[in-house]
């Protein structure tokens, strides 16, 4: 099991206790991508108390040059032996918050994700939520190598051994998720050949989106360990479904679900109601963040799963959003669950703006239109468009042209986070343009 040691005091006590040598110290970039650097656990107290220093102008999405100065505070509660570090001088980890130096009291930089996060988390309590669960499930791809998407399976869809050959892998994966206090529900295989999915436990957002991080990181290094690569890429085989990360979401109060209304024939709280509205409203333009690269446009096209019609359904997984039927007596787990997002992206960010999106449709007071239960998929574009069934951007390129008009995700992000992740997008888009592919090559070059 995890430690449990929350405190300055039980943290010193448990390196010591454990022969922890390093403590590395965690944080993502804007794009989601884990940084670390190891401190000796006898510089910890002073960690601890002061944080610890380094350059944050080499950071994407951080400081410029000028400004470079950055301050890594370690949170408490983010304390873990990693499991597959030597258990003799071990090695642990800590999440942290990023702040700049600043005389009296440090501040929290504006750039740092996790603080985007927070500030979503604290609209939603002066709004009078005590929670926002979330539960999202990733799904990856184990190959032979990272030079190319080698499969080492030719399983399907909850398949067993002996076509299922990273059983042993994923149950790895699991016991070392759970020595750093991740929560694990179910894993099988997914629908793909070598495509996989562990699902966590539902927790708070701030916790999911450091559990999220830790899974990635998990996942790779187990894999590594067992000689094989594991991959979040969102569409790496050509033809086969794409790895998504649905997210399940759910507004509480206390111990009470405010999405859950028994009265309602969806079993839907207008407040539940509107923010599913608010999500389905403001899809298109957070969906940079959600789905963040090239790639990630790959995934969403129309008959591998993945949605790309903007409505809601009860059944029918065609559609954006998903509102699992009520179970009687399970109140709780009435919730919403978005499949457009991937498992490639920033957690922080993913998780903010769509918390911001439905705090909005409460805000607002945004009506939720009928479910569509019929496969969206078999719809010509005529009959979608009489029904309002709008799409999701078809590339980065115009994901990116939406998120920089809209002022829900401006807000979320902050001034500062929102034009640099503009910035970085359009750059990779732009790379992306230019680029002449080996599609290309083979099908104009002997006619053109």
């Amino acid at each position: 099991m995890a430690t449990k040691a929350t405190t300055k005091e039980e943290i010193l006590k448990t390196i010591k206790d454990n022969d922890v040598q390093f403590v590395r110290l965690w944080f993502t970039d804007i794009n989601g991508i884990l940084k670390s650097f190891a401190v000796g656990s006898d510089e910890m107290e002073e960690a601890l108390t002061q944080g610890m220093g380094f350059d944050g102008s080499s950071i994407t999405g951080f400081q410029s040059i000028e400004e470079s100065d950055m301050i890594a505070m370690p949170d408490p509660e983010t304390f873990s032996i990693l499991p597959w570090r030597p258990q003799e001088k071990a090695v642990a980890r800590m999440i942290c918050d990023i702040l700049t130096p600043s005389a009296g009291k440090h501040k929290p930089y504006e750039g740092d994700p996790r603080y985007v996060l927070r500030r979503a988390l604290d609209k939603m309590k002066k709004m009078g939520f005590d929670h926002f669960y979330v539960g999202p499930e990733l799904e990856y791809f184990y190959f032979k190598s990272s030079n190319k998407p080698e499969i080492i399976d030719e399983g399907g869809y909850f398949d067993l051994t002996p076509l299922d050959m990273a059983s042993n892998l994923r149950r790895e994966t699991i016991l070392a998720l759970k020595k750093l206090g991740v929560r694990v529900e179910y894993s099988h295989h997914e629908v793909a050949p070598s495509q996989h999915e562990i699902d966590m436990r539902y927790d708070d957002a701030l916790k999911m989106a450091d559990n999220t991080i830790t899974y990635r990181l998990t996942v790779k290094e187990i894999a590594t360990q067992q000689g094989v690569y594991a991959t979040f890429m969102p569409k790496p085989l050509f033809g086969q479904n794409g790895s998504g990360m649905h997210v399940h979401q759910s507004l509480f109060r206390g111990s009470k679900n405010a999405f859950y209304d028994a009265n309602d024939k969806y079993n839907l709280s207008d407040i539940g109601k509107s923010y599913i509205a608010g999500i389905l409203k403001h899809a298109p333009e957070m969906s940079s963040i959600l789905a963040p690269w090239v790639n990630s446009y790959k995934r969403l096209v129309p008959g591998y799963e993945a949605p790309v019609y903007i409505a809601w359904s009860r059944r029918n997984r065609s559609a954006l959003v998903r509102v699992p039927m009520y179970q009687p007596g399970k109140e709780a787990a009435t919730r919403m669950e978005l499949r457009c997002p991937d498992p490639s992206g920033n957690p922080y960010l993913q998780f903010a703006v769509m918390l911001n999106a439905g705090l909005k449709g409460i805000e607002e007071g945004y009506k939720l239109p009928e479910p569509m239960e019929l496969n969206l998929y078999h719809l010509t574009e005529e009959e979608r468009a009489e029904r309002g069934i709008k799409s999701l951007p078809a590339s980065l390129g115009e994901a990116i042209a939406k998120t920089e008009k809209s002022e829900l995700v401006r807000e979320a992000l902050g001034d500062h986070c929102f034009e640099r992740f503009i910035a970085i997008k359009k750059q990779e888009w732009d790379e992306f343009r230019i680029q002449v592919t080996e599609y290309e090559i083979k099908k104009y070059l002997p006619i053109l």
